[in-house]
């Protein structure tokens, strides 16, 4: 039971705060592949159980979704390397990026080469997949917004070119 005004307040804050990012959380939750031992319920709860951790540390400094998203992604980022790499069945099955039938392959593959991503311009393409701006990708980053755009034409490029080549 919490007996501190404080505590009472951050916490009915924080319910405010999971209510109004709850969408993004599990979207990103869905799009990002863990393993077959883990489900998306699982990843989602994890990371709310970072978020409250670090919830003190929030200080307005960015946008309440932009730091929801980079605790949400780092969560995952850390999850994935404890748990390891294992393949997931169906991996894409719950994935938003998954929307019609025709384009359920080109997806999973181009999932597959965004995985294959070093950890940063994995970070900027599926921040900028999420719909969020330059800015936003460069606070989430500490790079700046200009070279936020550079990467993410050269990550295109090589995303294009990997998919042409058929690797």
């Amino acid at each position: 039971m919490i007996v501190n005004g404080d505590s009472e307040q951050k916490e009915r804050e924080f319910r405010e705060l999971v209510r109004r990012q709850r969408d993004l959380i599990w979207q990103i939750c869905r799009t990002f592949r863990l393993s077959a031992a883990w489900e998306v319920e699982d990843a989602f709860h994890e990371v709310l159980s970072v978020m409250w951790r670090d919830y003190g540390t929030f200080g307005g400094r960015s946008s309440e979704r932009t730091w929801v998203y980079r605790v949400a992604f780092n969560t995952l980022i850390s999850l994935k390397r404890r748990i390891g790499n294992q393949p997931t069945e169906e991996a894409t099955a719950h994935s938003e990026l998954a929307t019609d039938a025709d384009g359920d392959e080109r997806r999973h593959y181009l999932r597959q080469l965004i995985d294959t991503l070093d950890e940063r311009d994995r970070t900027i393409v599926m921040a900028h997949l999420h719909g969020f701006s330059n800015i936003e990708i460069a606070r989430m980053t500490g790079l700046t917004a200009a070279h936020v755009s550079v990467r993410l034409t050269r990550i295109k490029q090589k995303l294009r070119k990997l998919y042409e080549k058929g690797i």
